[in-house]
């Protein structure tokens, strides 16, 4: 027997996502790898760990949407650097028999939810992040008032907005200053810290879990 397949034989098989609820599959194949998981996590987030085929997971729960949950897989996969994948509440009977779910051939997201999604670092340059607390619509009322498309990104292991991605500092800067008056919490960072996980977010596409 593998160390591997010992590790996974520890843990309970991973309950199904319910009828109402998406799954973040974290792999956690080493005690290392769940803390930070852990870490990452919010103290109160639905997390265990579990056995998923023959592989160790983190089981995240509780995600309403598709595009919430592959957000954070996404997340998990380009900035903590664990792979991670969404498992989608099924419509039809589950066989005793055999695991819930198809597992991909490769854990990078699930691939039906991440169509839409190619997360990757920005590269060189400034980025201007906003800070949305979570309410789906700053990301309108930002794009309002840059007159552009507001993407979706991680930096420091969270979630903002992406009001602009540029090589010369002025312009991140006026942004910045232009937002901040309107009330809003931007920043400038180093874009080549910054992964991009969706390039443009409407009302419903960065909705919380």
């Amino acid at each position: 027997m593998s160390a591997r397949s010992g590790l996974a034989q520890a843990y309970p098989t991973c309950q199904p996502p319910r009828s109402d609820e998406y799954l973040v599959l974290v792999v956690s194949q080493s005690a290392d790898a769940q803390a930070k998981v852990r870490s990452t996590l919010s103290n109160n987030a639905d997390s265990t760990i579990c056995n998923y085929f023959q592989d160790t997971v983190t089981r995240v729960g509780g995600f309403r949407s598709a595009e919430s949950a592959t957000s954070w897989a996404n997340y998990f996969s380009g900035t903590v650097g664990l792979s991670a994948f969404v498992a989608r509440p099924s419509t039809g009977a589950i066989n005793a028999q055999q695991p819930w779910g198809t597992p991909p051939s490769s854990y990078s997201g699930d691939s039906s939810a991440n169509s839409t999604y190619n997360p990757q670092l920005l590269g060189g340059g400034y980025a201007v992040i906003v800070q949305y607390y979570n309410r789906p619509e700053v990301a309108a009322q930002v794009s309002q008032t840059l007159n552009r498309q507001i993407g979706l990104a991680s930096y420091g292991q969270r979630p903002f907005l992406l009001a602009a991605h540029t090589t010369d500092q002025r312009i991140a800067d006026s942004i910045v200053r232009s937002l901040s008056e309107r009330g809003f919490n931007a920043t400038v960072v180093d874009s080549r810290q910054v992964v991009l996980l969706k390039p443009s977010v409407s009302l419903s596409g960065i909705g919380g879990s």
